[in-house]
């Protein structure tokens, strides 16, 4: 507390002139809240939120625990709005570079690419927080707080937000996940660049019709190794905050439950972060799931289990209450608030800004040339070229005069955007990159050709037949697939009902095939997600998988067409044939699911995508024949590109492992991979790989712990999962 001795004649002065005195007693405050302790950057973490708890009183705690927390003016603490997206540029935000979707930069298998973007994320964001908060804005979506990366398991190709994820595997999730956040929140010592989230906190990939409601029923097998493996890595790594889902998960709410935040979270992860909700989260629990009687309950159990920060109302407005009712301790809710007054000093927020590493970041750090040629090049790498028949790509530009251009997506916003996108000044659609790639001289038309519905009235298809080639680019868009309210043309709440192309589109192909005779006709799907691309490709002389690629997936797509860049992009997610080969939607049991536990036939294993040249694999260094806990299998594979084609290109090999006989083991597990860059004609590398023998180990149901079965193991390398360019056989032994 400051106290200002007024004489008489000053209080004359100050009742005549109050409002010219004012701003000088207020910079008196000012200057005072910015010299104590808490503001200190030489003192401990611990002492600086200790100190800070010390000045808060109740009140003013229970405002700050809400994502839209208030201002405390008395020590000069502004408002704050903790909400911001990041899954792949900074989102709802104004200008921002738009890199691939997430489903895309993960089929890239390039984590360390995807660092360089997450860096490059936090960077635009630092910026726009430097402005905003310099011109006395605290908005929505303007701070520094993400709520990505999205690393559920895309256990089922229905789903919606599926594209959100890093796709079906959980040790690519983990791997890819972890570059994002080590991306996003930097390396220096004593500040994060930004702070990065792991949600949903768990068992959370569908139905979104039912999200509010779902209770996800899975055993402790299934959890740990499937569903929590990546959020565990994540913790490790120091991901600094969590956010909790929506539904249920074996009857308790995520949110409020004691089992994910507490005993799992807390007690056996040592989680040090905040914990957040999804939003509206508190609201389901009594709302919706009826798990406890009201508001109150919800907020004293939401603390109680771990609960920091509401995407909502109601600890801000139910936590007094609960206080009163005897339901929660202040003592409870200083460890909350702790949680999050934690995260702030680690931004900065407290700090003059002359020592903050980040405080110079201005305009010109937002979308610039740098993060633009990181967008095309991760939208290069994650197009998967799924067929290329009699070689028709790459297209020869010195032999080929006209070009037609068609489809709904080929100059479509959406379909370059994805869900949770930003918004970019410089959006290159799949129209504009290849014609500029075609240049002035090449003779390019362009039609839309047909919608989403109507499969018979069609357009362009005289045009086509003039051509020496056709370009159609077809497929989903976010409006068709995407979260519950955003995707308002699913059909199922923003869920898929089957894997089927827009028949309109498959209609168009086969009018197109029919119109230029054999032409090539080069077919670019759009997706989120596994597509069922059978009905088109007896009509397509090329497939190319283009995702939702981001603002610079037009260049990228003309890079590969016209073979300045081979296609290097592999499947994160299995091709089912139909969703007659999967399980029912809303089972959450891992049978029958994915690569890991699916063997039945497939359109595409996971892993696949061709390239524009051929790779030889041999093994250099195998693996030792035997290995115990705590070791590492370690080997070298040799990986050579022999194709005549002078192409130079990407490989990535892919490490699967075999395990003994046990139960439930998987089919196959991915537990390596590593992407070989710019391999030239008639060149190999020779690359040493390594795999920890404790990350082969399984859940014990009966021991409810992990375990390392002993046996016969196999080390399998390929391309993609259901691919055997090289083998070595190992044991474990006890």
């Amino acid at each position: 507390m400051i106290f200002i001795y007024l004489t008489p004649r000053m209080h004359r002065y100050l009742s005549i002139n109050r409002f010219l005195l004012l701003p000088a007693v207020l910079l008196i405050t000012i200057a005072h809240a910015q010299t104590l302790p808490f503001r200190n950057s030489t003192l401990s973490m611990d002492a600086r939120v200790d100190d800070l708890l010390s000045r808060l009183t109740l009140e003013e705690k229970v405002s700050l625990l809400g994502y839209r927390s208030k201002a405390v003016d008395r020590l000069s603490i502004p408002a704050y709005n903790w909400w911001n997206e990041g899954l792949h540029g900074v989102a709802r935000a104004g200008e921002a570079t738009v890199f691939p979707q997430a489903i895309g930069m993960a089929a890239s298998f390039d984590n360390s690419l995807l660092r360089q973007i997450g860096d490059a994320i936090s960077t635009e964001a630092r910026a726009k927080y430097n402005l905003s908060t310099a011109a006395g804005r605290h908005e929505q979506y303007m701070g520094l707080t993400f709520w990505s990366p999205n690393i559920n398991i895309f256990r089922d190709p229905r789903w919606g937000r599926g594209q959100e994820t890093y796709g079906e595997d959980p040790y690519l999730t983990a791997t890819m996940g972890t570059a994002f956040v080590h991306g996003v929140q930097g390396n220096d010592p004593h500040y994060l660049k930004a702070s990065a989230c792991a949600k949903h906190f768990a068992v959370h990939s569908g139905p979104e019709a039912d999200r509010h409601t779902f209770d996800a029923i899975v055993d402790q097998k299934d959890l740990r190794e499937t569903y929590l493996y990546a959020f565990k890595q994540l913790v490790d790594s120091g991901v600094e905050s969590v956010m909790c889902a929506y539904n249920n998960v074996n009857g308790e709410p995520c949110c409020s439950g004691p089992t994910l935040l507490h005993r799992i979270l807390r007690e056996e992860w040592h989680f040090k972060g905040h914990v957040v909700t999804d939003c509206g989260a508190l609201d389901d629990i009594f709302e919706r799931h009826k798990s406890l009687p009201g508001p109150v309950a919800t907020a004293a159990a939401a603390i109680k289990a771990g609960v920091d920060l509401d995407c909502s109302d109601i600890l801000q407005d139910d936590v007094l209450k609960a206080i009163n009712a005897g339901l929660l301790t202040k003592t409870q809710v200083d460890s909350a608030l702790a949680a999050l007054l934690r995260t702030q000093m680690k931004l900065g927020f407290f700090d003059d800004k002359s020592a903050v590493p980040f405080s110079g970041y201005g305009a010109d750090s937002v979308h610039n040339a740098y993060h633009t040629d990181l967008a095309r090049q991760m939208a290069a790498e994650s197009i998967v070229l799924l067929k290329n028949e009699n070689n028709v790509l790459p297209l020869r530009k010195t032999s080929l005069a006209s070009l037609m251009i068609v489809g709904p997506n080929a100059f479509n916003f959406d379909a370059l955007s994805g869900n949770y996108h930003g918004v970019s000044s410089h959006m290159v659609t799949f129209l504009e990159g290849i014609t500029a790639a075609a240049g002035p001289a090449m003779h390019v038309e362009y039609d839309q050709g047909c919608d989403y519905k109507d499969s018979v009235h069609f357009g362009g298809t005289w045009a086509a037949s003039n051509c020496q080639a056709t370009i159609a680019v077809i497929g989903l868009t976010p409006v068709m697939e995407g979260e519950e309210g955003d995707a308002f043309l699913a059909p199922h709440g923003g869920d898929r009902a089957d894997l089927s192309l827009p028949y309109a589109h498959i209609a168009y192909i086969k009018a197109l095939r029919k119109a230029i005779g054999n032409k090539p006709l080069i077919v670019v799907v759009t997706a989120g997600s596994a597509v069922d691309v059978t009905p088109i490709a007896p009509y397509a002389d090329a497939i190319l998988l283009a995702w939702y690629p981001g603002e610079q997936g037009g260049n990228a797509l003309a890079d590969i067409l016209f073979g300045k860049i081979s296609p290097s992009g592999h499947l994160p997610v299995t091709f089912y044939r139909s969703t007659g080969d999967l399980p029912p939607y809303r089972d959450y049991s891992m049978k029958g699911r994915t690569y890991r536990y699916y063997n039945g036939p497939v359109q595409y294993p996971f892993g696949f995508g061709l390239s524009y040249t051929n790779f030889s694999y041999k093994m250099l260094d195998a693996p030792k024949k035997s290995y115990k806990a705590g070791e590492a299998i370690s080997f070298v594979v040799s990986v050579s590109n022999f194709d005549q084609g002078a192409v130079t290109a990407d490989e990535v090999v892919q490490a699967y492992i075999e395990y003994p006989a046990g139960p439930r083991m998987p089919v196959r597990e991915l537990k390596a991979f590593y992407r070989i860059k710019d391999l030239l004609p008639d060149h190999r590398v020779d690359v040493r790989m390594s795999i920890p023998v404790n990350d082969l180990r399984k859940w014990d149901l009966d021991a409810g712990k992990w375990k390392l079965y002993p046996g016969k193991y196999k080390l399998i390398l390929g391309s993609n999962s259901r691919d055997s360019k090289t083998t070595a056989e190992f044991s474990v032994t006890p």
